[in-house]
């Protein structure tokens, strides 16, 4: 264990940064977050994204203020300074015995990969409904949000390869269908789709974002003790706790906010920008 650090020095600390809920708001990146991580960069500190989404579903509009790398996929995938440090995927056997458990219970469901989004041809017309109706609850957030998943989808070719699958409905919850394929799969329930469906997120167990974390630093050469994460849901708790300094977003996962260091804003309050200041990344 290490020991959790208060406040960061003026050392060059590595950020990552939680993409939904977190960094943008319905997939919106505010614009005073975009300023805070270019001024963060240009004083010196290395910003990266660390999010659930893969690689194909992180737009241009998203990345814009810049990156030094991104740790995506939950922290199957890592990329610093343009290198793929790591991208780890379902082995063969394991994805075909959860896409057999998966439609066998007929869910709905996306595989995601760095370069591409897939979807079983029958289920893909109530996916993209499901997911517009999720990003009109903020309506300047349709082009925007929904077109990173719903312009990327492909059918699902004859021999899947992914790192992980989103489950947007399924008539039962995520977390029974992962204990019927087996325990070197994990869920995290309820993520991106709307609340009053099972929906949720299936990756291989023993991978999570302070796994992709460890692999980004050790590139960089930042020590841990200077790293700073920033998230608001079940998928970041081991990023949170990981990292020398962890903040959770106001209202976010219960046993992300116990464990948590500190909190900050939702994206709605420019909660990003606010705590690089508090914190003098900026």
């Amino acid at each position: 264990m290490h020991a959790k650090q208060q406040s960061p020095t003026k050392t060059s600390h590595a950020v990552f940064l939680d993409v939904d809920g977190t960094y943008a708001d319905y997939g919106v990146v505010p614009a005073a977050h975009l300023l805070a991580v270019r001024a963060a960069r240009a004083a010196g500190h290395k910003v990266l994204l660390c999010t659930g989404r893969p690689l194909s579903m992180l737009p241009a509009h998203i990345l814009e203020a810049g990156f030094d790398g991104l740790v995506a996929s939950a922290g199957a995938y890592v990329e610093v300074a343009g290198e793929v440090l790591m991208d780890r995927r379902f082995p063969a056997e394991m994805a075909a015995r959860t896409l057999a458990a998966l439609d066998a219970h007929d869910a709905v469901y996306v595989l995601e990969t760095p370069d591409s989004l897939h979807v079983r041809r029958e289920a893909e017309a109530r996916l993209r409904e499901i997911i517009e109706a999720h990003f009109s609850q903020r309506p300047d957030a349709r082009a925007s949000g929904s077109s990173a998943i719903v312009g990327s989808l492909t059918p699902i070719p004859a021999l899947p390869s992914f790192a992980k699958i989103s489950v947007f409905e399924a008539p039962v919850t995520v977390g029974s269908i992962a204990a019927e394929i087996g325990q070197d799969v994990a869920v995290v329930e309820n993520s991106i789709a709307d609340e009053g469906r099972h929906t949720g997120e299936l990756f291989r167990r023993g991978i999570s974002k302070a796994d992709g974390v460890a692999v980004a630093i050790e590139r960089l050469g930042i020590s841990v003790e200077d790293t700073i994460a920033f998230g608001d849901g079940e998928n970041d708790l081991e990023m949170v706790a990981f990292a020398g300094l962890g903040v959770a977003i106001e209202g976010s996962h219960p046993g992300l906010l116990a464990l948590a260091d500190r909190t900050a804003p939702p994206p709605s309050l420019n909660g990003i920008a606010e705590a690089f200041a508090e914190l003098g990344l900026i």
